[in-house]
């Protein structure tokens, strides 16, 4: 159910009709409009729509910190066939602002469902739109860029087309916007959760035993960032994304990991990389993801840029230049790390087989590296859960040489 208006050479599109039936609508900041069927809470969400590639994890990908003022588009057309539950969230809150969708949300079919998509949107006070060709919308994000949209779900079919495309029109965009404040915790705190078995469900590491501190900023972080790192044996502090220098330094962390998060790395850079520049300049080991990995390199000198259609999605392929083997990646974001800009001290260590993009920074002869995807594989394949591990490794290594 998906009509599309014409944008006129004049300031004001021609809008469409609503077709019988139709509930919701999505319309871009062209006056492009998708009719659809609405789903969720009868709400309106302004935002950048992208679109995701996955085909499992919508759950992960709706409260990933990192969708933070973005509409997801999902590629795959049955989003909601295995329902919702409090196990597979990233963050209490979700961060995405809407999903559009292929097909209808129908009632779950899995033995880990403690409700459906629908009442979980509800829940969360998000918007869906169902029923939309979902593959001419992704030609379009791919064709001309990820546009500014206006979602809106409205039972009685009481919609004003003109009203969402002045929202979508004057939406400034997620370019200079910083929006880790926005989803960044407000206080310090331990994590000390481990990774999920079946049958188990997560576990917990004694901090007692910890082989390692790490100090996480937390930028817009997973929780299963934090499982991860828990996992290998370390705990954790999670700082807020505001956190100084010396927030960090006093904790004597023995190293620093630097996560994911939404908006412009310019932007949040302009408070977080002074202390990125200050813990570099201390020597502790650094690793950065994401937005992380962005802001470390504008911490050492490197500029970032905003893409045409970013990556989302969990089928990338990195190649990563240290082994020489290709790992299929889950990937979240709309800035990248300019190769051209790289100072002489920092070195390429992965990029995207998909477009050759920059994907994984080293620092020569410092234990400090950072790469752009998300290695936790929440939603996503495994391939890159070594990373995770040699950093730990490069912790302990670093440790030794300060003995000897």
């Amino acid at each position: 159910m998906t009509e599309t208006a014409k944008p006129t050479a004049s300031e004001r599109p021609i809008f469409p009709e609503r077709p019988e039936g139709a509930t919701a609508a999505l319309v871009l900041a062209d006056g492009t409009v998708f009719w659809g069927r609405g789903a969720g809470a009868a709400v309106i969400r302004v935002g950048e729509v992208c679109f995701n590639t996955a085909m499992t994890g919508y759950q992960e990908i709706m409260t990933d910190p990192s969708y933070a003022g973005q509409i997801v588009t999902f590629t795959f057309p049955h989003i909601g066939n295995v329902g919702a539950n409090m196990e597979d969230i990233e963050t209490m809150t979700p961060s995405a602002c809407g999903a559009v969708l292929r097909a209808e949300i129908t009632e779950p079919s899995n033995f880990r469902a403690a409700s459906n998509l629908d009442g979980w949107l509800k829940a969360h006070d998000l918007p869906a739109i169902a029923g939309i060709d979902t593959r001419a919308l992704t030609r379009r994000i791919r064709d001309q860029g990820a546009p500014n949209g206006a979602l809106q779900h409205a039972p009685d079919g009481a919609i004003d087309l003109e009203a969402l495309w002045r929202m979508a029109r004057d939406w400034p965009g997620l370019e200079g916007m910083d929006l880790a404040k926005g989803v960044s915790c407000t206080q310090p705190y331990d994590w000390t959760e481990t990774a999920w078995t079946l049958g188990q469900g997560y576990g917990e590491m004694d901090a007692g035993t910890a082989r390692f501190h790490i100090v996480a900023v937390d930028y817009g972080i997973k929780r299963n960032i934090l499982r991860n790192l828990a996992t290998l044996g370390c705990k954790v502090t999670v700082l807020p994304a505001t956190a100084t220098a010396e927030d960090v330094l006093r904790r004597k962390p023995d190293g620093v990991f630097l996560s994911n998060g939404p908006g412009d790395p310019a932007a949040t850079g302009e408070y977080a990389v002074p202390m990125i520049k200050a813990v570099v300049a201390a020597g502790i080991p650094i690793f950065g993801i994401c937005l992380g990995h962005q802001m470390l390199a504008l911490a050492l000198g490197a500029r970032t840029a905003k893409m045409h259609l970013g990556h989302h999605g969990a089928n990338h392929p990195i190649k990563d230049l240290t082994t020489g083997k290709v790992e299929i990646t889950s990937q979240n974001h709309g800035f990248v790390v300019v190769r051209e800009s790289l100072p002489d001290a920092v070195e390429e260590t992965h990029f995207s087989l998909f477009d050759k993009s920059l994907a994984g920074i080293r620092v020569t002869g410092k234990p400090i590296f950072s790469v752009q995807y998300h290695p936790e594989a929440s939603p996503g394949p495994r391939d890159s859960h070594y990373l995770f591990k040699r950093f730990v490794e490069m912790i302990e290594a670093h440790k030794a040489e300060a003995v000897a």
